[in-house]
């Protein structure tokens, strides 16, 4: 049976889908059956991310209303053959999809993937909990911000609605420079005050936002060694996480740190 991992945040805008694209892109190159299925219906991007958006044919909504089946709908990745997208649909109302029918597309999926990834849309409204029905595991993904963490933190208590069984702490965008200089909230601070166990920190990187743009995963970026442990620990239950802060750490870092300021 797959894991099934539903990737929220509560607010937006915190790299959710980022995190999620690349958390799948990164356990298939572990050699693991992966299914992304974007649930954010109406505001869907996944499938650009991925560079995906020209293969599709049907999607997520066209499995819903009887129009193909789920096979006929999963996208397979190029570059990595086990990993496949369901695709969202951009014009469909999302009030006609209920959890139950997400749920009936991954007991469909089941025993033919390790890993089935529910990118949920933003906020706590129906989108949300269609999203998390059919998971029985969570990652919040959060920037070092007050406003990301307090709205992450509602969400962890309605997960607590709902039948999962773990939940993980992925922050997304921290800024070693900053976190060495006291100039960002440190990371120990966002664990005790989200109080669920930490399973990544991923830096901010501008490979990540030209992925964005190009419809391309970058495995050669700094990221990537965080996408990589992020993967890891999801799989293996080990607890490494990437220091953000080494290469602003002794002289040259310290020389590294101010020439940013300046930039």
């Amino acid at each position: 049976m797959a894991r099934k991992i539903v990737i929220t945040s509560g607010k937006g805008g915190v790299g959710k889908t980022t995190v999620c694209a690349n958390l799948g892109v990164y356990l298939s190159r572990l050699g693991f059956r992966v299914a992304m299925l974007d649930v954010d219906i109406g505001l869907n991007n996944l499938d650009v991310i991925l560079g995906m958006e020209r293969q599709i044919v049907f999607d997520i909504t066209d499995v819903v209303m009887g129009k193909c089946r789920v096979r006929q709908a999963l996208v397979q990745d190029v570059n990595y053959p086990s990993l496949y997208l369901l695709p969202s649909s951009h014009t469909y109302s999302s009030s006609k999809i209920t959890g139950e029918h997400i749920k009936n597309i991954t007991d469909i999926i089941d025993h033919s993937f390790d890993y089935i990834l529910l990118d949920c849309p933003a906020g706590v409204e129906a989108g949300f909990h269609r999203a998390v029905f059919p998971a029985n595991e969570a990652l919040i993904v959060v920037t070092p911000h007050l406003s990301s963490i307090r709205d992450a933190d509602k969400v962890v208590g309605l997960l607590n609605e709902y039948k999962i069984e773990s939940k993980g702490l992925v922050i997304n965008r921290m800024r070693g420079d900053l976190l060495l200089s006291g100039e960002m909230m440190n990371i120990e601070s966002i664990v005790k005050s989200m109080g669920i166990p930490l399973l990544g920190v991923v830096p901010e990187d501008d490979s990540v936002g030209k992925m964005s743009c190009d419809g391309r995963i970058m495995t050669d970026c700094e990221s990537a060694r965080a996408f990589t442990l992020l993967a890891e620990n999801i799989h293996n239950g080990s607890k490494k996480i990437f220091d953000c802060t080494y290469k602003y750490r002794g002289l040259m870092g310290y020389l590294k740190r101010n020439i940013k300021k300046l930039v």
